[in-house]
Protein backbone atom coordinates (compact mmCIF):
# COMPACT_ATOMS: atom_id res chain seq x y z
CA UNK A 1 0.00 0.00 0.00
CA UNK A 2 2.96 2.28 1.03
CA UNK A 3 4.25 2.07 -2.62
CA UNK A 4 1.15 2.11 -4.06
CA UNK A 5 0.53 5.34 -2.33
CA UNK A 6 3.78 7.26 -3.42
CA UNK A 7 2.90 6.26 -6.53
CA UNK A 8 -0.28 7.76 -7.15
CA UNK A 9 1.39 10.93 -5.33
CA UNK A 10 4.13 10.64 -7.97
CA UNK A 11 1.21 10.93 -10.62
CA UNK A 12 -0.67 13.48 -8.86
CA UNK A 13 2.53 15.58 -9.10
CA UNK A 14 2.54 15.71 -12.45
CA UNK A 15 2.53 19.75 -12.98
CA UNK A 16 3.83 21.96 -15.83
CA UNK A 17 7.34 23.71 -14.92
CA UNK A 18 8.46 26.87 -16.83
CA UNK A 19 11.08 29.19 -16.05
CA UNK A 20 14.00 27.12 -15.05
CA UNK A 21 17.52 27.90 -14.15
CA UNK A 22 20.32 26.97 -16.30
CA UNK A 23 21.19 24.21 -13.75
CA UNK A 24 17.68 22.58 -14.75
CA UNK A 25 17.87 19.94 -18.02
CA UNK A 26 14.70 17.94 -19.50
CA UNK A 27 14.98 14.62 -18.79
CA UNK A 28 12.87 11.63 -20.02
CA UNK A 29 12.17 8.26 -18.59
CA UNK A 30 10.26 4.94 -20.15
CA UNK A 31 8.67 2.51 -18.54
CA UNK A 32 7.07 -0.76 -18.97
CA UNK A 33 3.57 -0.46 -18.43
CA UNK A 34 2.36 -4.21 -17.20
CA UNK A 35 1.64 -2.33 -13.52
CA UNK A 36 0.20 0.92 -14.14
CA UNK A 37 2.39 3.42 -15.78
CA UNK A 38 1.72 5.45 -18.18
CA UNK A 39 4.76 5.09 -20.19
CA UNK A 40 7.02 8.12 -21.14
CA UNK A 41 7.27 10.12 -18.02
CA UNK A 42 9.00 14.05 -18.52
CA UNK A 43 11.08 15.65 -15.95
CA UNK A 44 12.77 18.74 -15.01
CA UNK A 45 16.23 17.93 -13.59
CA UNK A 46 18.66 20.18 -11.25
CA UNK A 47 22.27 19.07 -12.34
CA UNK A 48 23.67 20.80 -9.09
CA UNK A 49 21.07 19.33 -6.55
CA UNK A 50 20.27 16.07 -8.09
CA UNK A 51 16.43 16.44 -7.55
CA UNK A 52 14.14 15.74 -10.27
CA UNK A 53 10.52 17.53 -10.65
CA UNK A 54 7.66 15.68 -12.33
CA UNK A 55 6.20 18.01 -15.06
CA UNK A 56 3.99 15.44 -17.25
CA UNK A 57 3.46 12.10 -18.89
CA UNK A 58 2.04 10.22 -21.97
CA UNK A 59 0.34 7.13 -22.30
CA UNK A 60 2.64 4.55 -24.34
CA UNK A 61 2.24 0.85 -24.10
CA UNK A 62 5.76 -0.72 -22.83
CA UNK A 63 8.29 2.07 -24.20
CA UNK A 64 11.20 0.59 -22.69
CA UNK A 65 13.50 2.35 -24.81
CA UNK A 66 13.69 5.84 -26.51
CA UNK A 67 16.18 7.76 -28.41
CA UNK A 68 15.93 11.12 -29.24
CA UNK A 69 16.27 12.93 -32.87
CA UNK A 70 19.10 15.48 -33.13
CA UNK A 71 17.34 18.47 -32.92
CA UNK A 72 15.52 16.89 -29.58
CA UNK A 73 12.04 17.98 -31.19
CA UNK A 74 11.21 14.30 -31.52
CA UNK A 75 11.17 10.92 -29.27
CA UNK A 76 11.06 7.64 -31.45
CA UNK A 77 10.18 5.06 -28.40
CA UNK A 78 9.48 1.27 -29.32
CA UNK A 79 6.47 -0.32 -27.77
CA UNK A 80 8.08 -3.41 -26.66
CA UNK A 81 5.63 -6.10 -27.38
CA UNK A 82 5.53 -9.98 -28.12
CA UNK A 83 3.81 -10.17 -31.21
CA UNK A 84 2.78 -8.88 -34.25
CA UNK A 85 1.66 -5.57 -32.92
CA UNK A 86 5.12 -4.37 -31.69
CA UNK A 87 5.76 -0.80 -33.22
CA UNK A 88 8.07 1.83 -33.36
CA UNK A 89 6.54 5.71 -32.15
CA UNK A 90 7.18 8.90 -33.30
CA UNK A 91 6.34 11.76 -30.65
CA UNK A 92 6.95 15.09 -30.80
CA UNK A 93 8.47 16.80 -27.56
CA UNK A 94 8.85 20.53 -26.19
CA UNK A 95 11.72 20.92 -24.90
CA UNK A 96 10.95 24.46 -23.21
CA UNK A 97 7.91 23.04 -21.65
CA UNK A 98 8.43 19.35 -21.31
CA UNK A 99 5.50 18.37 -22.93
CA UNK A 100 4.48 15.27 -25.42
CA UNK A 101 2.48 15.43 -28.85
CA UNK A 102 1.97 12.05 -30.21
CA UNK A 103 2.68 11.37 -34.25
CA UNK A 104 2.46 8.09 -35.21
CA UNK A 105 3.43 4.64 -35.02
CA UNK A 106 4.65 1.89 -37.24
CA UNK A 107 4.94 -1.77 -36.96
CA UNK A 108 8.63 -3.34 -36.40
CA UNK A 109 7.24 -6.48 -37.79
CA UNK A 110 9.72 -7.90 -35.35
CA UNK A 111 8.57 -9.14 -31.80
CA UNK A 112 10.25 -7.01 -29.22
CA UNK A 113 11.55 -4.29 -30.01
CA UNK A 114 14.40 -3.29 -27.28
CA UNK A 115 16.15 -0.76 -28.99
CA UNK A 116 16.06 2.56 -31.12
CA UNK A 117 18.85 4.83 -32.54
CA UNK A 118 18.42 7.39 -35.35
CA UNK A 119 20.81 9.93 -37.48
CA UNK A 120 17.88 11.76 -38.54
CA UNK A 121 17.34 10.04 -41.82
CA UNK A 122 16.26 6.68 -40.89
CA UNK A 123 15.74 5.13 -37.19
CA UNK A 124 16.69 1.37 -36.78
CA UNK A 125 14.92 -0.96 -34.06
CA UNK A 126 16.51 -3.96 -32.52
CA UNK A 127 14.13 -6.66 -32.02
CA UNK A 128 15.12 -8.84 -29.82
CA UNK A 129 12.42 -11.84 -29.81
CA UNK A 130 12.53 -11.07 -33.79
CA UNK A 131 15.86 -11.28 -34.39
CA UNK A 132 15.71 -8.55 -36.71
CA UNK A 133 16.74 -4.76 -37.10
CA UNK A 134 13.79 -2.64 -38.73
CA UNK A 135 14.33 0.22 -40.72
CA UNK A 136 12.15 3.54 -40.56
CA UNK A 137 12.56 6.84 -42.80
CA UNK A 138 11.71 9.87 -41.14
CA UNK A 139 9.76 12.16 -43.07
CA UNK A 140 10.18 16.05 -43.02
CA UNK A 141 7.65 16.54 -40.25
CA UNK A 142 9.50 14.07 -37.88
CA UNK A 143 6.86 10.72 -38.89
CA UNK A 144 8.00 7.81 -39.25
CA UNK A 145 7.04 6.49 -42.74
CA UNK A 146 6.90 2.21 -42.87
CA UNK A 147 9.38 0.19 -41.96
CA UNK A 148 11.41 -0.42 -45.30
CA UNK A 149 13.24 -3.45 -44.67
CA UNK A 150 14.17 -6.14 -41.99
CA UNK A 151 17.75 -7.49 -41.32
CA UNK A 152 17.96 -10.97 -39.18
CA UNK A 153 20.69 -12.19 -36.96
CA UNK A 154 21.11 -15.79 -36.68
CA UNK A 155 21.18 -18.85 -33.73
CA UNK A 156 23.66 -20.63 -33.05
CA UNK A 157 25.65 -20.04 -29.79
CA UNK A 158 26.85 -22.70 -27.06
CA UNK A 159 24.45 -21.00 -24.34
CA UNK A 160 21.04 -23.23 -25.73
CA UNK A 161 18.73 -21.86 -22.91
CA UNK A 162 19.65 -18.33 -24.44
CA UNK A 163 20.92 -18.67 -27.71
CA UNK A 164 18.93 -20.96 -29.43
CA UNK A 165 17.17 -18.31 -31.17
CA UNK A 166 18.14 -15.43 -33.34
CA UNK A 167 17.76 -12.21 -31.09
CA UNK A 168 19.19 -8.86 -32.05
CA UNK A 169 19.94 -6.42 -28.94
CA UNK A 170 21.05 -3.16 -30.08
CA UNK A 171 22.04 -1.06 -33.51
CA UNK A 172 23.88 1.84 -33.31
CA UNK A 173 25.41 4.86 -35.44
CA UNK A 174 29.09 4.93 -35.21
CA UNK A 175 30.79 7.91 -35.75
CA UNK A 176 31.88 7.89 -38.80
CA UNK A 177 28.31 6.68 -40.02
CA UNK A 178 28.51 3.29 -40.33
CA UNK A 179 25.47 1.04 -38.70
CA UNK A 180 26.48 -1.53 -35.93
CA UNK A 181 24.43 -4.34 -34.39
CA UNK A 182 24.77 -6.74 -31.55
CA UNK A 183 24.07 -10.20 -33.13
CA UNK A 184 23.41 -11.65 -29.25
CA UNK A 185 22.92 -15.42 -30.61
CA UNK A 186 25.47 -15.72 -33.21
CA UNK A 187 28.30 -13.42 -30.54
CA UNK A 188 28.61 -11.09 -33.61
CA UNK A 189 28.70 -7.06 -34.24
CA UNK A 190 27.62 -6.97 -37.95
CA UNK A 191 28.67 -3.78 -39.84
CA UNK A 192 26.13 -2.39 -42.79
CA UNK A 193 25.57 0.95 -44.46
CA UNK A 194 22.56 2.81 -45.37
CA UNK A 195 22.24 3.46 -48.91
CA UNK A 196 19.71 6.46 -49.59
CA UNK A 197 19.23 6.30 -53.11
CA UNK A 198 18.09 2.68 -53.27
CA UNK A 199 16.84 2.20 -49.71
CA UNK A 200 18.60 -0.30 -48.08
CA UNK A 201 21.35 -1.42 -46.37
CA UNK A 202 24.22 -2.59 -47.36
CA UNK A 203 25.64 -5.78 -45.55
CA UNK A 204 29.43 -4.35 -44.69
CA UNK A 205 30.25 -8.03 -43.21
CA UNK A 206 31.05 -8.40 -39.39
CA UNK A 207 32.83 -6.10 -37.49
CA UNK A 208 33.92 -8.31 -34.49
CA UNK A 209 33.09 -12.13 -33.37
CA UNK A 210 32.96 -11.98 -30.01
CA UNK A 211 33.80 -15.37 -27.49
CA UNK A 212 31.15 -18.03 -28.11
CA UNK A 213 28.49 -17.94 -25.63
CA UNK A 214 29.25 -14.14 -24.83
CA UNK A 215 25.83 -12.49 -25.63
CA UNK A 216 26.72 -9.43 -26.67
CA UNK A 217 24.29 -6.58 -25.81
CA UNK A 218 24.73 -2.86 -25.92
CA UNK A 219 27.89 -1.11 -27.64
CA UNK A 220 28.94 2.70 -27.22
CA UNK A 221 31.38 4.81 -28.29
CA UNK A 222 34.63 6.92 -26.61
CA UNK A 223 33.77 10.74 -26.96
CA UNK A 224 36.81 10.63 -29.57
CA UNK A 225 35.12 7.91 -31.85
CA UNK A 226 38.46 5.85 -31.30
CA UNK A 227 37.40 3.03 -28.75
CA UNK A 228 33.68 1.17 -28.67
CA UNK A 229 33.11 -0.62 -25.05
CA UNK A 230 30.77 -3.77 -25.33
CA UNK A 231 28.78 -4.95 -22.95
CA UNK A 232 27.80 -8.91 -22.98
CA UNK A 233 24.77 -9.82 -21.15
CA UNK A 234 25.95 -13.33 -20.73
CA UNK A 235 29.74 -13.53 -20.06
CA UNK A 236 28.92 -10.46 -18.33
CA UNK A 237 32.34 -9.12 -19.46
CA UNK A 238 33.34 -5.57 -21.30
CA UNK A 239 34.97 -5.60 -24.34
CA UNK A 240 37.04 -3.23 -25.99
CA UNK A 241 38.02 -2.34 -28.80
CA UNK A 242 39.29 0.21 -31.27
CA UNK A 243 37.76 1.11 -33.96
CA UNK A 244 38.12 2.04 -37.76
CA UNK A 245 36.25 2.24 -41.04
CA UNK A 246 33.64 -0.09 -39.83
CA UNK A 247 35.76 -2.91 -38.20
CA UNK A 248 36.97 -3.46 -34.86
CA UNK A 249 39.72 -5.01 -33.09
CA UNK A 250 39.47 -6.37 -29.88
CA UNK A 251 42.28 -4.80 -26.96
CA UNK A 252 40.74 -6.52 -23.96
CA UNK A 253 37.68 -8.48 -22.17
CA UNK A 254 37.43 -7.74 -18.79
CA UNK A 255 34.68 -8.86 -16.30
CA UNK A 256 31.93 -6.55 -14.66
CA UNK A 257 29.58 -9.42 -13.74
CA UNK A 258 31.47 -10.93 -10.42
CA UNK A 259 28.70 -12.49 -9.54
CA UNK A 260 28.42 -14.39 -12.27
CA UNK A 261 24.47 -13.88 -13.23
CA UNK A 262 24.67 -14.13 -17.00
CA UNK A 263 22.67 -10.42 -16.42
CA UNK A 264 24.92 -7.85 -17.78
CA UNK A 265 22.50 -4.70 -18.84
CA UNK A 266 23.86 -1.32 -19.69
CA UNK A 267 27.21 0.64 -20.58
CA UNK A 268 28.28 4.24 -20.63
CA UNK A 269 31.19 6.56 -21.19
CA UNK A 270 31.69 9.68 -18.84
CA UNK A 271 31.19 12.84 -20.63
CA UNK A 272 35.05 13.59 -20.44
CA UNK A 273 35.79 9.67 -21.44
CA UNK A 274 37.60 9.11 -18.39
CA UNK A 275 35.81 6.31 -17.26
CA UNK A 276 33.56 3.49 -18.47
CA UNK A 277 30.15 2.48 -16.48
CA UNK A 278 28.35 -1.12 -16.67
CA UNK A 279 25.14 -2.25 -15.43
CA UNK A 280 24.70 -5.98 -14.15
CA UNK A 281 21.30 -7.93 -12.74
CA UNK A 282 19.67 -10.91 -11.54
CA UNK A 283 22.41 -11.22 -8.83
CA UNK A 284 24.68 -8.49 -7.12
CA UNK A 285 23.00 -6.44 -8.79
CA UNK A 286 24.92 -2.47 -9.30
CA UNK A 287 27.34 -0.75 -11.74
CA UNK A 288 30.98 -1.84 -11.85
CA UNK A 289 33.46 1.68 -12.50
CA UNK A 290 36.28 0.94 -14.97
CA UNK A 291 38.81 3.66 -15.45
CA UNK A 292 39.34 4.85 -19.06
CA UNK A 293 43.84 4.31 -19.63
CA UNK A 294 45.28 6.17 -22.30
CA UNK A 295 45.30 3.34 -25.07
CA UNK A 296 41.45 2.90 -24.45
CA UNK A 297 41.43 -0.04 -21.86
CA UNK A 298 40.49 -0.39 -18.85
CA UNK A 299 41.13 -0.59 -15.08
CA UNK A 300 38.77 -1.64 -12.46
CA UNK A 301 37.72 1.12 -9.51
CA UNK A 302 35.01 -0.12 -7.91
CA UNK A 303 31.63 -0.63 -8.37
CA UNK A 304 28.23 0.13 -6.53
CA UNK A 305 25.48 -1.59 -5.07
CA UNK A 306 22.20 -0.52 -6.04
CA UNK A 307 18.43 -1.72 -6.10
CA UNK A 308 16.86 -4.54 -8.02
CA UNK A 309 17.29 -5.32 -11.85
CA UNK A 310 19.39 -2.17 -12.48
CA UNK A 311 18.58 -2.17 -16.51
CA UNK A 312 19.16 1.08 -17.49
CA UNK A 313 21.67 3.82 -16.11
CA UNK A 314 22.13 7.45 -17.69
CA UNK A 315 25.14 10.22 -16.81
CA UNK A 316 23.56 13.60 -16.56
CA UNK A 317 25.35 16.03 -19.40
CA UNK A 318 27.62 17.95 -16.85
CA UNK A 319 29.18 14.19 -15.78
CA UNK A 320 27.84 15.15 -11.72
CA UNK A 321 25.38 12.08 -11.44
CA UNK A 322 24.30 9.21 -12.65
CA UNK A 323 20.74 7.73 -12.58
CA UNK A 324 20.04 4.14 -12.35
CA UNK A 325 16.45 2.74 -13.55
CA UNK A 326 15.78 -0.04 -10.79
CA UNK A 327 13.30 -1.65 -12.65
CA UNK A 328 12.20 -3.79 -9.92
CA UNK A 329 12.09 -1.91 -6.94
CA UNK A 330 10.05 1.03 -8.91
CA UNK A 331 12.16 3.62 -8.64
CA UNK A 332 15.01 5.49 -9.72
CA UNK A 333 18.19 5.73 -7.72
CA UNK A 334 20.20 9.26 -8.20
CA UNK A 335 23.74 9.09 -7.48
CA UNK A 336 26.63 11.73 -7.32
CA UNK A 337 29.53 11.33 -9.23
CA UNK A 338 33.42 12.19 -8.48
CA UNK A 339 34.65 13.42 -11.29
CA UNK A 340 38.17 12.65 -10.52
CA UNK A 341 38.03 9.03 -8.75
CA UNK A 342 34.59 7.83 -10.42
CA UNK A 343 33.48 6.70 -7.58
CA UNK A 344 29.19 7.14 -6.99
CA UNK A 345 27.34 7.81 -3.85
CA UNK A 346 23.63 7.44 -3.27
CA UNK A 347 22.01 11.25 -2.51
CA UNK A 348 18.50 8.93 -1.66
CA UNK A 349 16.94 11.38 -3.68
CA UNK A 350 14.65 8.27 -5.27
CA UNK A 351 12.42 9.43 -7.85
CA UNK A 352 9.25 6.79 -7.92
CA UNK A 353 8.13 5.35 -10.78
CA UNK A 354 6.65 2.18 -11.59
CA UNK A 355 9.19 -0.40 -13.81
CA UNK A 356 11.58 2.17 -14.99
CA UNK A 357 13.48 1.32 -18.15
CA UNK A 358 15.07 3.76 -19.74
CA UNK A 359 16.34 7.37 -19.03
CA UNK A 360 17.77 10.03 -21.68
CA UNK A 361 18.46 13.70 -20.88
CA UNK A 362 17.96 16.66 -23.59
CA UNK A 363 20.02 17.28 -25.12
CA UNK A 364 21.66 13.83 -24.89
Amino acid sequence: MKLKSKLLSMALAFVPVIGFADSNIKMVVGTYTDAGSQGLYSFSFDQSTGTASGITSLKVDNPSYFTFSKDGRNIYAVSEKNNATAVLNSIGYDPVNGTFAFKNSQLTHGADPCYVATDGKIALTANYSGGTISVFPILKNGTLGKSLLQVGSKKGGPDRSRQNTPHAHCAIFAPDGYILTTDFSGDRILCFSYNERNKKLEDHGIAAHVKPGSGPRHLVFSPNGKYAYLMSELSGKVTVYSYSDGKLTELQSIAADYANARGGADIHVSPDGSFVYASTRLKGDGITIFRVNNNGTLTRVGAQRTGKHPRNFAITPNGKFLLVACRDDNSIQVYSRDKSTGMLKNTNQDVILSHPACIKFYPE
